[in-house]
């Protein structure tokens, strides 16, 4: 079996490599996979694809910008029975997709990171959204989908390919992170929540707390009221 990490990088040069070289690939060879790293240049304007080949990736490119544009592209290059999702920016703690991937061998169709637990690195998320726009934005999912995730918006994921061909994802951008779970739990997925930590990232913030947020938003009352009409 193919173990596919895909890390979408937008002018993460100084991260990206290291980033990289993170992925405990011996570790999960030991665990009987094969394993592919590959990362989607989305139109970087700094030496990011350089960068992620010299650290052992797989590099393809995708000119259309977005969270949601760039992993779809990923998922299709993807030659992977599992797929393992996370960032560039060295926030989340790929010494555990281990973690994530046994929890699917264990029978989850969907693994997702739970960053709100109190392992978080000081300074790694603003405010705002560690105590307001997070919890309020998960629970807001979780009323209208009826779900039970902690933090919906946690981009580190393991999925297996099987369940994730059962998803209808469309979205370009960033709401393709709630996409996903909404899809996840209309599918009827069996989900399981790991505790991770999360650390302050490297390089710039590609987030606009306030748009972000109200595009979230939006997202879920436009799905929701499409459902009910």
């Amino acid at each position: 079996m193919i173990i596919s990490v895909v890390i979408p990088a937008l002018n993460e040069e100084g991260a990206v490599g290291e980033t990289v070289r993170s992925v405990p690939v011996d570790e999960l060879r030991d665990m009987g996979f094969d394993v592919e790293i590959l990362v989607v240049d989305n139109a970087s304007e700094d030496n990011t694809a350089n960068e992620a080949m010299e650290a052992g990736a797989r590099v393809v490119r995708e000119d259309k910008r977005g969270y949601g544009n760039a992993y779809k592209r990923g998922f299709r290059e993807a030659r992977g029975d599992i797929l393992v999702m996370g960032d560039a920016d060295l926030t989340y703690p790929f010494e555990m997709i281990p973690e994530f991937v046994a929890e699917i061998e264990r029978g989850y169709d969907f693994v997702i990171g739970d960053r709100l637990n109190g392992m978080m690195e000081d300074g790694a998320m603003p405010a705002l959204h560690k105590y307001i726009g997070n919890p309020l934005l998960s629970k807001m999912l979780n009323i209208l989908f009826k779900g039970n995730i902690r933090d919906t918006h946690c981009g580190m994921r393991s999925i297996k390919r099987e369940a994730f061909e059962k998803l209808d994802l469309k979205a370009p951008g960033m709401e393709f992170a709630i996409e996903m779970v909404i899809e996840a739990l209309e599918k009827n997925l069996k989900i399981k929540q790991i505790s991770i930590p999360y650390r302050r990232r490297e390089g710039e913030a590609k987030l606009s707390s306030f748009k972000d947020g109200w595009r979230h938003i939006k997202y879920m009352l436009k799905r929701k009221i499409g459902a009910i009409e």
